[in-house]
């Protein structure tokens, strides 16, 4: 395979460790980045290093400062008019607020790094660059249902021709790809959705377990996360989890303040625990053949204390064989491999594949199950 040029749109947790882990993969090239303040393009590739040097800390202290700002590459709306660019936070917030925010170097973000500079079209910056890129990586929390659809038809309409990949984790997202794989298909691009651990490794991992079957009854992923050292580096996700929880959606945890997610946090003694997530897991196995969405079920442990994993990560999948027995396969993850081992590794591998699709004249919008990362 060719050297694969790559951008990543969001530095927060998700884009700081994809460009870190990318730095351990052959044929991989970080070429732009870019988060609300800034961005960073040097074809001949970034020097990693100094940019996550320069940006470690950078992390926004919620939506108080902005209402219309979320956190940890999150977005600011798109104003009535479009004339607002979707600017990803990558946690930094905007320029001209630093209250509540670490900073590392004269300005918060991206333009800390000598590689950086100011703007606030970031991702308009990349697009303008992509016929030079291969491969975009969303890390950004969804936060806004159709944000990353939104931002997919932005690189369509620029007719750019490549790979799109994000980690997104919410169902009724799916459709919204859907209902644009002809403007995708049309421009060029391969767009593999929700690949990072799950919905991606997991959601492959359960359309492999289920081979054994000729008919699936019940696929149930059940995971740990431990996220003390990384909590801040990633509160956009920890946010966008809370979304998840009994008497939560959404809107209400876009509206919390970082001090009404710590008392929250608090209140559960730092321990986080999902039952019947809104994961797009279901659609995509469905999609996949696999079993009907509603045969899906996720929830897991996240602990914002702990570097260890308060559960194993399992993926369990239940069905008839041929000669009908019933039975149930089972996948675990090693309790030692990190999140950002099991997010960005796998998100990397689909981003690969995907390229491979892309240069083979394949294009629309593929789940996890459908394609197998390279490693």
């Amino acid at each position: 395979m060719d050297d694969i040029r790559f951008a990543v749109l969001g530095t927060g947790g998700i884009g700081r460790r994809t460009l870190e882990v990318a730095t351990h993969k052959d044929g991989l090239t970080a070429v732009a980045a870019c988060d609300r303040n800034g961005v960073a393009i040097d074809h001949d590739g970034l020097d990693v290093d100094e940019l996550l040097d320069a940006t470690e800390g950078n992390i926004a202290s919620g939506p108080e400062d902005d209402p219309d700002v979320t956190t940890d590459g999150g977005v600011e709306s798109e104003a009535t008019d479009g004339s607002s660019d979707l600017r990803s936070d990558g946690g930094a917030a905007a320029a001209a607020r630093t209250d509540g925010v670490k900073q590392h170097g004269d300005a918060a973000g991206i333009v800390a790094s000598e590689q950086g500079r100011e703007t606030g079209t970031p991702i308009d910056d990349v697009i303008d660059e992509a016929d030079q890129i291969d491969a975009v990586l969303m890390a950004l929390p969804n936060l806004e249902h159709d944000f990353i659809p939104r931002v997919a038809e932005r690189f369509a309409e620029a007719d750019y021709e490549g790979v799109l990949i994000d980690v997104l984790k919410r169902s009724r997202v799916i459709e919204m790809l859907d209902d644009r794989e002809e403007t995708l298909v049309d421009s060029g691009i391969t767009f593999v959705c929700g690949a990072g651990a799950t919905p991606g490794f997991l959601t492959g991992a359960a359309a492999l377990a289920a081979q054994s079957f000729v008919e699936v009854d019940e696929v149930e992923i059940w995971w740990g996360v431990g996220l003390k050292s990384g909590y801040e580096d990633n509160r956009g996700t920890v946010r966008e989890d809370i979304a998840h929880l009994d008497g939560y959606d959404i809107e209400r945890a876009r509206e919390m303040s970082e001090a009404e997610i710590e008392e929250l946090i608090a209140d559960h003694d730092g321990r986080l625990e999902f039952h019947d997530m809104e994961h797009a897991d279901d659609v995509l196995l469905e999609r996949a053949g696999i079993c009907d969405a509603d045969d899906v079920s996720v929830g897991g442990v996240l602990d914002v204390r702990s570097d260890e994993k308060p559960t194993t990560t399992t993926v369990s999948v239940t069905g008839t064989t041929f000669d009908g027995e019933t039975g149930t396969n089972t996948f675990q993850l090693d309790d030692a491999t990190s999140m950002e081992a099991n997010v960005n590794g796998p998100a990397i591998g689909y981003l690969k594949a995907a390229v491979l699709r892309n240069r083979a004249g394949d294009y629309g919008v593929y789940g996890p199950a459908e394609v197998m990362p390279s490693f």
